[in-house]
């Protein structure tokens, strides 16, 4: 299982309830899927950089389906402490629930409130939201259509971006727009037991925190 980069941290938002998921193992899942899959595949020719440089921050939310609330709060300090980071000290941040929106389209309900808080916050033309699901799947897409995996990972999370670092990612790679394309057709190639064999599912289970 790789480690954790150096300069990233595996932090609960919120205090652990008895069914809270180990934050280090929400994170070290989280790496491995990166690693293999994301980059691993190809699938975000500019991972690899900022994954490389340790300016990836894992944060591990506390929240649970009772308490989006808190979800909602995690994600408004997130955006503030990226908007005050240097990015070459923190580029990104990858915002984990494990213990919530489980099912994808509360998911996907839950990303319009987290589009509105970089609204409230005045932070939306500098910043956006990317998002990942165990169970994502794209528009007039079935479930097990290998396409939908581009964007499936361990747990529920949130990508906060900074609008400057895809600017200046798209300008490095002209063919940006053909990215999605070839990850389609890398992963129709790679079928669903390709997939399974990168073992880049969830390990961390409820109620195993310390």
């Amino acid at each position: 299982m790789p480690s954790t980069p150096a300069s990233s941290s595996a932090s609960l938002a919120a205090p652990a309830s008895a069914a809270a998921y180990d934050a280090d193992t929400v994170v070290q899942d989280t790496v491995r899927w990166l690693e293999r899959a994301v980059i691993g595949l190809n699938l975000c020719p500019f991972a690899k950089g900022v994954h490389t440089k340790a300016q990836v921050q894992y944060v591990v939310t506390a929240a649970t389906a009772a308490d989006l609330d808190t979800l909602a709060q995690d994600v408004a300090r997130e955006l503030q402490v990226l908007s005050e980071s240097p990015p070459d000290q923190r580029d990104t941040t990858l915002l984990m629930a494990p213990a919530c929106l489980g099912d994808f389209l509360d998911f996907n309900d839950f990303l319009a409130h987290a589009d509105a808080l970089l609204v409230a916050l005045e932070l939306d033309e500098d910043y956006q939201i990317a998002d990942f699901h165990p169970r994502y799947q794209f528009g007039g897409t079935n479930p097990d259509e290998m396409g939908n995996f581009t964007n499936r990972s361990p747990y529920p999370t949130l990508h906060l971006l900074r609008e400057d670092s895809i600017d200046k990612a798209v300008e490095a790679f002209p063919e940006a727009d053909a990215i999605f394309g070839a990850n389609i057709q890398a992963l129709e190639t790679l079928g669903q037991a390709g997939w399974d064999a990168l073992g880049v599912g969830a390990t961390a289970q409820p109620g195993t925190s310390a």
